[in-house]
């Protein structure tokens, strides 16, 4: 099979979709691996490293994506890119659907196959191509929400830890998966006032006993999340539902009862945000205030990081790629119930439930698109 990785286009994105290693392994399996000039550079990658790997450079964007059979990438394809798909191409990456009706449209109207890191899903509900991008996102979250608090950043003046004598920042939690727990460990370690919520006495039971103990659990509704807003400093949204909307935890109403300067980091962005005042955000421009309360939004966290976030990610799509590679995508899917769970539309059909729920659209059973 031919693998095509292009350049990240998205904003301050500077990941990229495969490592030299992993080209090494798809040659090994008798794939070809092209990759777009400078697609790597960014996570440290020069184009040799590739070459030296036996990818082929390509400079034009528009090629690529005509030769390749599977299209490799980190984030959602944008505007841009969406005339580049094509009926039965397959595209491997992060789609987030259920927060992009005009990607989704897109991806319908070309008839490719669009497997998607983020529902991929295991047995137990582990969704392990969040996994590596959930800790980087987790962790970057407390620190972005540490800088915004200083005054100098429109926050209330507080550091994390505190000092002798004053109390340290309190933080708040939405959500104990893997975004919140790293968030988590990152606020406690900084020496913050810690609370993690979730909605199952199970997982806060699991979490009371694994985590520091300056991180307190709490059940997770609307009385209780309220509850907290008056006395919190930074809150972080962590909530997720695999391919569907991010659930709406803070509303606008609420903002009234937090304190001038709190700040807000929604990691659930890329699924429409977990805070009802949420939208998109850059790098470039992360940051905008909603009566009085600072709002983090930005939908690529992962991608300040690169080196860090590239090899973590590309870790773990690189055998679930050489699989699709190595038996074409319905005998891959057919024997992989994990990998199945990826598959959100296929020749202009929408097969993931929760996506055609978000627009009120048609969906049929993954079964119709297999067979």
């Amino acid at each position: 099979m031919i693998i095509g990785i292009p350049k990240e286009v998205k904003a301050d994105e500077n990941r990229v979709a495969i490592q030299p290693s992993g080209v090494l392994e798809m040659k090994r399996n008798g794939h070809e691996v092209l990759i777009q000039k400078g697609a790597g550079v960014g996570s440290g990658f020069v184009d040799q490293l590739y070459i030296d790997a036996g990818a082929t450079i390509l400079d034009n964007v528009n090629e690529l994506w005509k030769r390749a059979e599977m299209i490799m990438k980190v984030k959602e394809p944008i505007p841009q890119e969406y005339p580049l798909m094509r009926e039965g191409q397959i595209v491997f990456t992060f789609f987030h659907f259920a927060a992009n009706e005009a990607l989704t449209k897109a991806v319908l109207d070309s008839k490719c196959v669009a497997i998607a890191y983020e529902t991929v899903e295991e047995e137990n509900g582990n969704l392990p191509l969040l996994v590596p991008m959930s800790e980087v996102a987790g962790r970057m979250a407390a620190q972005k929400g540490a800088v915004y608090l200083e005054k100098t950043k429109g926050g209330r003046g507080v550091l994390m830890g505190g000092i002798t004598g004053v109390k340290p920042a309190r933080v708040l939690v939405l959500g104990g998966g893997n975004v919140g727990v790293n968030a988590a460990k990152v606020a406690a370690g900084m020496g913050a006032n810690t609370t993690i919520m979730h909605t199952t006495i199970s997982r806060l039971s699991y979490l009371n006993d694994v985590l520091p103990k300056n991180i307190n659990t709490l059940f997770s509704n609307p009385a209780n999340i309220r509850a907290m807003l008056p006395v919190v400093d930074l809150i972080i949204g962590a909530a997720l539902i695999p391919g569907a909307e991010a659930p709406k935890l803070i509303t606008r109403d609420m903002l009234k009862e937090m304190r001038p300067g709190t700040v807000m980091v929604d990691v659930s962005i890329d699924q429409g945000g977990c805070f009802e005042t949420s939208r998109p955000t850059t790098h470039e421009d992360p940051v905008f205030v909603v009566d009085g309360v600072t709002h983090y939004c930005v939908t690529n966290m992962p991608g300040a990081v690169p080196q860090t976030a590239t090899v973590g990610l590309t870790n773990t799509t690189l055998n679930y790629a050489i699989e699709i590679a190595n038996k074409g995508w319905k005998q891959a899917l057919k024997e992989d119930k994990e990998l199945q769970k990826g598959l959100n539309i296929a020749n202009g059909t929408i097969v993931y439930q929760q996506v055609a729920e978000a627009f009120n659209m048609a969906w049929e059973p993954i079964d119709s698109v297999l067979n």
